[in-house]
This record gives C-alpha cells, structure tokens and sequence, in this order.
C-alpha cells in the first residue's frame, strides 16, 4: 500500500523540523504533506527543507479545512493523519498500518489517560467516547483523536461532512461507524505539545457540547431523541396522575409536555430518515469526491506540479 502522511500545522515551527525529521527517518518512502493554515512563523520554510510537499493556506480555514487540503492532493492508498506540535510519535505509524492489514479500514490511535493536557479535557473526551459508545453499540477508546490511519478512498467518500475546525475526527469516526467500515483502535502515548495549543476552553467547551448532539445526528438521531421524548412523556402523565388525582383535572403542562414528547420523537423520526439517505450511497463517491480523485489522478500521473503547491 502507497502511503501519505498529512500534517495540518499552524505555526508549529518550534516542533516541525525534529517531527519531519523523524518521520522520513520512520518511513523514507511516505508522500509527505503539510498543509500550513495560515501561519505567520516559518512553518512553511521548514517543512520545504526536509523535503515536504507544502500546501499553504492564505488564511487559516480551521484543523478541519487543512484535513481535506491534504486529503484531496495525497497520492497514496492510505492516509496517515497527524499533529504537527509534536504530540504524536511516528514510531506508532508502523502499528496502525499493520491493523489496516489485518482487515480494517480506519485505525485510531487511542491516548493514554496520562496524554491529556489537562483533567477538563480529559473528562470531556471520557464523555464523548460513552455516548459515541452508547450511540454505535461499539466500544470507543477515543472519539477525538486527530492521530488515524485510513483506507484513501473510503476517506474521501464522507469528504463533504468534514466540518472545518477541530471536530472532523469526530465526524469521520461516526461516518465510518454509520456506513458499516472497519474501526479498530490502538493504544498510543501522545506526549505534550511544543508551543501554544491553539484550543480555547469557553468558546470550544461550547463547540463540544455541539459535538455531543452531532454525534447522535450523525449516527442514529433517534437513539438521542426517543430517550428525550420518553422522559417528557413520563413527567406530562405523572404529573396528569396527581392533579387528577389532587384536584380532578387536566392541567395545561400536561398537554404541553405530552405534545413536546411527541413532537420530539416525530423529529427524531424525520432526523433518521434524513441520516438513512445521507447514508445511502456512502460507498460511491459522490460527485464532488469524484472531482478531486480525478484531479488527484491527474496530479500523480503528470511530472508538472500545480502552481498553487510548492514541492520543492
């Protein structure tokens, strides 16, 4: 299998050179590609001199953005995703590579409880895994992990449900699970990042309670909804059950709380239905997928390099 080791990376230069470096120390053969988000340090400059295939942002687009840049420009039959900060070790790359040989089409590298930066984030990732767990009946040691290898093509066939900031690892891990592929998750040691981690706790605490309801969208709404819908129908007839029994009546929350639970679960049902079709032809690429594997397959085949992307 021909491999692409894609970086997304904004001004990671305190880390780069000692990672690429190591990485063609790893695997001398890998098409190496780092798509620089906009940086304004030299995170550009140094991934040229160890001989990196450098996309460049003008701006930055999100972690998200800088994902599907490499994905849709990467030659090679399985793509291997990594932060550029110096978290991931490259000596785990073999590992995951030797589970897609065994049969899967997406190996995650699941952190250690001692590889989180701090305990809030470490609580927050314990939560995703459970409910992305409750919500696939699989096991999920880590949702949010950024460090995965994975089959090209399967890849680019859920492309255009990649958000653009931090959160694809969750989308593509629940599309996969969705679409009936192979996921299979192996132990790794992330260390700590070099430099300013570019997450900030209020506005992307707020993003991830987000990622909770996508999770059961992008999955099976109405494992999220029935239970919603139950619990207001539960409260609405206990509370019928004691102002009849109190004062002989119906009271209007009643009514209200037994509409909304029918009124959720209807949503939820609608939800489903939408997810079904999303679904439906995940195994062929959809056109704009097919557009960019086409011009992937033109890049490869042509000595010429596009003027956009400095290969040198």
């Amino acid at each position: 299998m021909t491999l692409s080791i894609i970086l997304p990376a904004k001004n990671e230069s305190a880390s780069l050179g000692d990672l690429l470096s190591r990485i063609r120390q790893q695997l001398p053969t890998a098409e190496l590609i780092l798509v620089d988000d906009g940086s304004t340090d030299a995170t550009s400059d140094i991934a040229r001199e160890q001989g990196a295939y450098v996309i460049s942002h003008p701006y930055s687009l999100g972690n998200g953005a800088a994902i599907k840049s490499g994905a849709r420009i990467a030659t090679g039959e399985v793509l291997v995703f990594m932060d550029a900060d110096g978290q991931h070790d490259p000596a785990d790359i073999p590992r995951l590579l030797d589970k897609l040989k065994d049969g899967y089409d997406m190996v995650v590298g699941a952190r250690s409880n001692d590889s989180q930066a701090n305990w809030w984030r470490g609580l927050a990732n314990q939560i995703y895994n459970h409910l992305a767990s409750y919500m696939t009946g699989q096991p999920i040691a880590d949702l949010t992990s950024g460090f995965r290898a994975v089959r090209a093509d399967k890849f680019r066939a859920f492309i255009y449900l990649l958000p653009n900031g931090f959160s694809y690892p969750t989308t593509i891990t629940m599309a996969f699970f969705r679409a009936g592929y192979a996921v299979v998750y192996e132990p790794i040691h992330a260390g700590h990042r070099i430099g300013r981690s570019h997450l900030q706790p209020l506005k992307d605490g707020l993003r991830f309670l987000l990622i909770i309801f996508k999770v059961g969208t992008l999955y099976s709404p109405l494992k999220l909804f029935v239970p919603v819908a139950a619990g207001h129908a539960l409260v609405g007839v206990s509370y019928y059950v004691y102002t009849y029994s109190t004062q002989s009546r119906l009271s209007l929350a009643t009514l209200f709380l037994l509409s909304a639970a029918v009124t959720i679960f209807l949503i939820g049902l609608v939800s489903e239905q939408i997810t079904q079709l999303m679904y439906k032809d995940s195994v062929t690429l959809p056109a704009d997928a097919k557009r960019h594997e086409d011009d992937r397959r033109d890049r490869h085949a042509k000595p010429c390099t596009p003027p956009e992307i400095d290969r040198r």
